[in-house]
This record gives structure tokens, sequence and C-alpha cells, in this order.
């Protein structure tokens, strides 16, 4: 029976999903998705269970970036940075992810705080990188631009792809954002 119980043990110790990351392998991860000249002074943050978060590196610029592996449906590799004053929205945009079980379930949340007007409103200008994939060394690069409220006509960028550059996503809502090609 000792012998089931250690290698019941040993089994979890040595599986993916019971391997801990340090501290020191989450910031060079996340770190990942910062821009060069800004990453050596961007804070990183690893999130809690309840939606709050621990900064383990402090930075001095405005820049913070965490792991988003840990979240329903994204890849093993999953690293975002943004301002720190988006750093509400995330959460809640974490909470909105996990209390749901699809995009759509999670985009009916989306709309009824929008509804609501519980929506947190991302910083205007403000960007999010994403470095999303397998493993690092394969993660594709996605940028966004916050821009709530946003339209073609008041912002002069078009409301649809295709023409060759940025566009506006969900125009005209606090959801709207640059979509940077």
């Amino acid at each position: 029976m000792k012998h089931v119980l250690f290698l019941v043990l040993g089994i979890t110790v040595l599986s993916p999903s019971g391997y801990a990351q340090s501290d020191a392998e989450l910031i060079e991860q996340a770190l990942a998705a910062a821009p060069r000249r800004a990453r050596a002074d961007a804070s990183v943050i690893k999130w809690s269970n309840d939606f709050t978060y621990t900064t383990i590196k402090e930075g001095t610029n405005p820049i913070v970036c965490y792991s988003r592996a840990d979240e329903r449906d994204r890849p093993p590799f999953a690293v975002q940075c943004t301002s720190k004053a988006n750093l509400d929205r995330v959460a809640q945009n974490r909470r909105f992810h996990a209390g749901s079980s699809d995009r759509e379930s999670e985009a009916a949340l989306v709309a009824a705080a929008a509804a609501d007007g519980t929506r947190v409103a991302p910083e205007y200008g403000s960007w999010f990188r994403s470095m999303n994939g397998p493993d690092q060394a394969s993660a594709g690069t996605h940028t966004t631009i916050a821009m709530p409220m946003a339209t073609a006509a008041s912002s002069g960028f078009p409301d649809r792809p295709g023409q060759g550059g940025a566009w506006i996503m969900a125009a005209g809502t606090s959801e709207a954002h640059l979509m940077v090609p």
C-alpha cells in the first residue's frame, strides 16, 4: 500500500498539472509580451482564483504583464501586457471568462454589464498586447488599442477590416478597440 501511495504522489508531483512555476519563470514568460524597450521596467503580477493579484515584480513604468494560461480555452503559453490603469477591467474580464462556459455566454455577461452600467471601461488609448501559442517560441503576438465608444466617424478609422490597415472593432461600444494588423 505504501508503494502505491508513493507512486501516486510521484506521478502527481511530476505531472504537468502538478508542476507549479516559480515566480522567476512567470516573470520571464509574462515579460515576453512587453515591448522590448519597456520590458525591464514593467511590472509582473500573478492572478489569484478570487480575481485579485499579487505583484511579483514591481516596475517603474505603467506597463503590467501577466499569464493567462490558467484560463479556460487558452493555449499553454498565453501572456498579456497592458496599462496598470486597466487592471480592474482585466479582473472583470477574468470573472466573466471564469463564470461562462463558452464565448457566447461570456459575451452575454459583457453585454449585461455594459447594459446595466457596471462594465469597467479601459483607459482610452491604452493597449493590450498578447502572445499565445503552444510555447513561447511559436506564440503569435496580437495588439489592440482601447478606444471605448469610438466610431469610424469620431476616430477616422474604418469600422471594418480589409482596407489594408488598422480598423475599429465593436465600434460605438465600451468594447471598441483598434485592431492593429
